[in-house]
């Protein structure tokens, strides 16, 4: 199985989010199955199946999770020394070409990605454009309207 780059912060997310499912989530459901059954007839239980269809989904997270983080590759940003190049982890400062307006990016796995917060995959084609730039190098973009440029104005590894 290929490695799945996480920060530091995506990887502690990811330990949260398994340790909830495991002591809440799966508990609550356990709960509501149990006192479905209670009510008798399980063929025509509506909340049965529907605490069984929770069951299916949290207990398939959990696997998912735990496999992610078996092949988890963690990598902290700040410790990172790439040479003032866009590597994953990288925060990275822009400037758009045609308008002038500045974003702030940074690289991180699929699952941390938040385009609200700035977070953005290092599978996104804006990330693969900036990957291996540095300061003052201009990423073209295929986006959907057309080839965006950007000027990169800083990489910071924070």
């Amino acid at each position: 199985m290929a490695t799945i780059p996480l920060t530091t912060r995506g990887a502690q997310k990811l330990r949260e989010e398994l340790q909830r499912l495991k002591t809440v989530e799966r508990q609550a459901v356990i709960q509501a199955i149990a006192e479905a059954r209670a009510q008798g007839d399980l063929s025509e239980n509506a909340e049965y199946e529907a605490a069984k269809d929770k069951q299916g989904f949290i207990e398939g997270r959990i696997l998912e999770i735990e496999g992610k983080m078996a092949a988890a590759q963690v990598i902290d940003p700040a410790a990172l020394d790439a040479g003032g190049k866009v590597v994953f982890g990288a925060t990275v400062d822009l400037e758009e070409d045609k308008t002038g307006s500045e974003v702030t990016y940074q690289i991180v796995g699929e699952d941390e990605a938040d385009l609200k917060q700035g977070l953005i995959s290092v599978g996104s084609p804006i990330a693969r454009a900036l990957i291996g730039k540095e300061a003052g190098e201009v990423a073209e973009v295929q986006a959907p309207g057309g080839v965006r440029r950007y000027e990169i104005v800083e990489v910071r590894y924070v």
